[in-house]
């Protein structure tokens, strides 16, 4: 039996440094920032997940191999 999805609406105050990043975010791909905050938050949830499971989240340039740990904790 599938899930019945049910929306909920929120109401958030975001630092302009957070505003500049999701208008960035949802004309990199497109989205409407409704979209585009969905996205981040299961991005997110799903990051901090993998970290607390022991995890390491890497980042690697493609063209030098350079790589950086990111820490979301």
């Amino acid at each position: 039996m599938k899930e019945e999805e049910v929306n909920t609406k929120l109401t958030v105050n975001l630092i302009p440094s957070a505003v500049t990043a999701l208008e960035q975010a949802a004309a990199l791909e497109g989205n409407s920032q409704t979209d585009t905050v969905n996205r981040a938050l299961q991005t997110y949830a799903f990051l901090v997940l993998q970290q607390k499971a022991g995890k390491v989240i890497i980042l690697r340039d493609e063209v030098t191999n350079a790589t950086e740990i990111v820490r979301f904790l």
